[in-house]
């Protein structure tokens, strides 16, 4: 993030361009990385959840897509339904915005969401990287949505 206006009548936030695929077109490309490269990729990551969350501001849809991989580590991006870690809820009860697969347990249930929500689709992303493809598995939305929820951390990706 380069600068930000939060408080002003239209916020909006400002980013430096990053050259570099994202994490969800390497992978489809190439593969899951080597263990080492993974594990620097989660680190790097979750350096920026820090600062996001440091901002109090809550990502909401960190997915493979919206992590680019560039020549110095990861950046997220894509703050487009991000959050205020202290406003109301964007949604209607039962509604949920993200993306299923990355999503946590709260928010797949249309719950109140905060950080923790975050370091939770960061776990994702980790898994997504290990082994190519998501943790609780592909299909329709509702039933990922589904696992998620009733499941617990139990990975269906093996």
């Amino acid at each position: 993030m380069i600068d930000s206006d939060a408080e002003g009548p239209q916020p909006w936030l400002a980013t430096a361009y990053v050259s570099g695929p994202s994490l969800a077109a390497a992978v489809a490309e190439h593969g899951a990385p080597p263990a080492p490269a993974v594990l620097l990729l989660t680190a790097g990551v979750a350096d920026a959840l820090q600062a996001v969350h440091g901002a109090g501001i809550v990502h909401r849809d960190l997915k493979p897509a919206n992590v680019l991989l560039a020549a110095d580590g990861p950046r997220v991006i894509d703050f487009g339904i991000a959050r205020a870690a202290d406003s109301t809820a964007l949604t209607g009860s039962g509604v949920t915005v993200g993306t299923p697969a990355f999503m946590s347990p709260e928010q797949a249930a249309g719950r109140t969401v905060g950080p923790p929500s975050d370091v939770f689709a960061l776990g994702q992303i980790a898994v997504f990287a290990a082994l190519g493809r998501p943790a609780h598995g592909d299909g329709p939305s509702h039933a990922v949505l589904y696992r998620i929820v009733h499941e617990g951390t139990g990975c269906r990706a093996r």
